[in-house]
């Protein structure tokens, strides 16, 4: 077990012996910067930096932790004590050579602060504002405070620039008060606590301290550069950022939104996406150094601003997290570790400097964060634990301290000294949170909630991202719209609604404004927000027209990251019992989830009905629970009734017994749907028909009640053509009002019947 611990380094002398050599004998041949010791050193800190990271996970601690310790091994502290010739050739201090990897630490530097503005959940802020508020400004400031006093105190021979002092105790001040947004989030996400309720305000106070402390790094640049308290240029730089971030959370979230989604949908080479963020945030980055403060910033709030926007956020975390976390972090947290030459603390005097840096840091954040959380309303308990996690400080103190270091604000003894502070508090959180959190009890609100948000991870609606909505000009198109706007307006989903029929353009023109299904969405979506439910309501709608054949235009649309298409035309039905062509065209294009709409009975005269009364056929299997979630949503968004009835298929007898322990198979599922319906305050009426062919007792309850839509989640069966199995045909073809069918991306081998 302790060989496989360590196994992801075991390689690391063999390396550093042959990268010597091969260093000592480039160094040979040119002075000038070489490309091979770039890509040595590189090499060096992604590997020892990745292996010493996953020990790091293994053991319980975050990954960053593993990386700086690289560094101080490949630095002075270790490597250079122990082989300092070696040392010296890998890692040269001459000016050009440093340079070349300086570049690629600091871009990393931006893409880091990308990546955690991107798991920056301002949702999470809004939902504990205050509490999360209180508690930040008494965790800043007790040691903010502390970091302050002990920077006026500490003597000439620490500061590079004594007559700087007060800058330099003012980078002390903010390196012991800011906690790690990024590490904090870790460690909260790995202990699964990020949904508690004491991790959400921890995890938001920490984005809250995050944002303050960028905000105040950038006033402290600032003044660093001019070299005095400059009045003009301070005023200069707090204005100039707090106009760049009320610009940026009106305007520039929908500008952002607007560009991903354009790059996306318009442009044809390799991940257009990614370029238009990289450039996004080097924009931003030069904008906040226009007006005078750090380019940390602008990369911060750029990643905010890309998490925001409600457009392909988990395709693009992926492909940046990779890079970002395999690279760029290595890189820049390895050349940090580098630049802390631990030996010092061999000098007794630093060496207590150093622990009495710790101890003032830990107890002032810890302190703050305690008093703050009390001040907010929590508990002790609470209090304790929040106090707890708010300790580490991890990379945005390393980063903090690069700034100094590089303009010249911090001495290499200063720097080693926080860095060391920054790797013990984030060492320490994890077991003193796990112990905190132990003894917090959860609360019947607090279980609840997560027992919904652990159903909606794996639930249908609630993971859909963007919805594509196939229309013709017919009435049956203005309904499909409608059922759309209320599934997009739950969430505040963007869709696209792609006109198929041949005269689109001239047929959506003569259709006038009002009646557009454009406007159709759009009112079905402020329905939704004038009840109160969803997220936000209103949605943004896009518009394209055919240009090509009805196949082609659909599998062009497909390439875009739709991972739902509502399709409603004139004809659903052909005679020969299977779909029409156009249906059979379009689903053969879209490999994603499907919604196939059938407007009958009243919503042929009225297709954008104040309420829908719905009914759904359930049988335990994944697809129908697909369908009543749909149906659920649909019900919740339109403000209707809805009725749940049991029927037994081929496919799910004996599958879902014991569904409900003490139930028996029938009772049980619909136990299970009416607590679906529960968790959105949704009515339901259920109904057992278990003694009826499936197809049979549908019909029958469509003629016994009131209901006027009939949602069925359906599996696409694997043929010549397209088909959903004999009870959906039944349905689809005899049933009196208006049928909708939610179906799987994936197709079954088997014909075996789905409701």
């Amino acid at each position: 077990m302790q060989w496989r611990l360590f196994r992801p380094v075991g390689l690391v002398p063999a390396a550093l012996v042959l990268t010597t050599i091969a260093a000592s004998a480039e160094g040979g041949k040119s002075a000038g910067p070489s490309e091979f010791l770039l890509v040595a050193q590189i090499v060096l800190l992604i590997a020892v930096g990745r292996g010493l990271g996953e020990i790091m996970q293994r053991i319980g601690q975050p990954s960053v932790i593993g990386e700086l310790l690289a560094g101080i091994i490949l630095g002075p502290s270790l490597f250079g004590w122990i082989w300092p010739e070696a040392q010296h050739a890998i890692f040269p201090k001459t000016p050009e050579q440093k340079a070349m990897i300086d570049g690629i630490a600091q871009f990393g530097i931006l893409l880091l602060l990308l990546l955690t503005g991107m798991e920056t959940d301002l949702k999470l802020v809004r939902k504990v504002g205050k509490a999360a508020i209180a508690i930040s400004i008494a965790g800043i400031l007790v040691p903010f405070a502390c970091g302050f006093a002990l920077g006026e105190f500490l003597p000439d021979a620490l500061l590079p620039q004594p007559e700087q002092r007060l800058v330099a105790s003012l980078f002390m001040g903010t390196a012991l008060s800011i906690s790690s947004v990024k590490i904090v989030a870790v460690v909260v996400r790995e202990m699964n606590f990020m949904r508690r309720n004491v991790g959400q305000i921890i995890v938001a106070t920490a984005v809250i301290d995050d944002t303050i402390g960028w905000i105040i790094i950038a006033v402290i640049f600032s003044l660093a550069s001019h070299g005095a308290l400059d009045i003009a240029s301070v005023a200069k730089a707090v204005l100039g950022t707090l106009a760049f971030l009320a610009i940026s959370f009106t305007i520039g979230r929908r500008l952002v939104f607007q560009l991903i989604r354009w790059a996306n949908d318009n442009l044809v080479s390799t991940a257009p996406v990614i370029t238009v963020i990289l450039l996004l945030m080097s924009g931003m980055a030069l904008i906040t150094h226009l007006i005078g403060v750090h380019t940390v910033l602008g990369a911060f709030v750029a990643g905010i601003l890309v998490g925001e926007s409600p457009i392909l956020t988990r395709q693009i975390d992926e492909r940046l997290r990779g890079l970002i976390s395999s690279f760029f972090m290595p890189v820049f947290f390895g050349l940090a570790g580098l630049s802390a030459d631990l030996s010092v603390l061999r000098d007794p005097n630093l060496l207590m400097l150093t622990g009495l840096l710790v101890v003032i840091a830990s107890v002032g954040k810890f302190g703050g964060a305690f008093v703050g959380g009390t001040l907010g309303g929590l508990s002790t308990r609470e209090s304790l634990a929040l106090a707890s996690g708010m300790n580490a400080r991890g990379s945005t103190e390393v980063i903090i301290a690069t700034i100094g270091l590089s303009i010249g604000v911090l001495s290499q003894n200063l720097f080693t000294m926080i860095v060391t502070m920054a790797i013990v508090t984030t060492m320490a959180m994890p077991p003193m949170l796990r112990a905190a959190l132990a003894k917090l009890p959860m609360n019947k609100e607090e279980k609840e909630r997560l027992e919904r948000e652990e159903f909606e991870k794996r639930g249908f609606v609630a993971n859909l991202e963007r919805p594509l909505l196939a229309v013709d000009e017919s009435v049956n198109a203005t309904f499909a719209a409608h059922i759309a706007g209320l599934i997009a307006g739950m969430r505040g989903l963007p869709i696209t609604v792609l006109h198929v029929g041949q005269r689109a353009k001239d047929q959506e023109k003569a259709r006038g404004e009002e009646k557009s299904h454009e406007v159709v969405v759009k009112k079905a979506a402020d329905t939704v927000s004038a009840n109160g439910d969803g997220d936000a309501g209103s949605v943004d709608v896009t518009t394209r027209v055919r240009k090509s054949g009805l196949g082609e235009a659909i599998g062009d649309e497909a390439k875009k990251g739709f991972d739902l298409l509502v399709v409603g035309v004139d004809r659903v039905t052909a005679t020969n019992e299977r779909f029409d062509r156009k249906i059979e065209d379009i689903a053969a294009e879209f490999e994603g989830a499907l919604a196939i709409v059938a407007a009958k009975g009243k919503h042929l005269k009225q297709p954008m009905p104040d309420a829908l009364n719905i009914l759904v056929p359930v049988s335990g299997s994944g697809v129908s629970k697909r369908g009543a979630e749909v149906a659920v949503a649909l019900a919740q968004a339109g403000s209707g009734s809805l009725r749940v009835i049991y029927v037994a298929t081929t496919r799910d007898k004996g599958a879902q017994r014991g569904a409900s322990r003490g139930l028996s198979q029938e009772e049980g599922i619909l136990k299970d749907t009416s607590d679906l319906a529960a968790r959105y305050d949704v009515d339901i009426t259920t109904t057992l028909r278990v003694n009826r062919a499936p197809e049979a007792a549908i019909l029958r309850e469509i003629d016994t009640t009131d209901i006027d839509l009939v949602v069925m989640g359906v599996d696409r069966i694997q043929g010549d053509h397209l088909s959903f199995g004999g009870v959906a045909d039944a349905v689809l073809r005899q049933s009196k009002v208006s049928v909708l069918l939610v179906s799987s991306g994936e197709a079954r081998r088997s014909p075996a019947e789905s409701a």
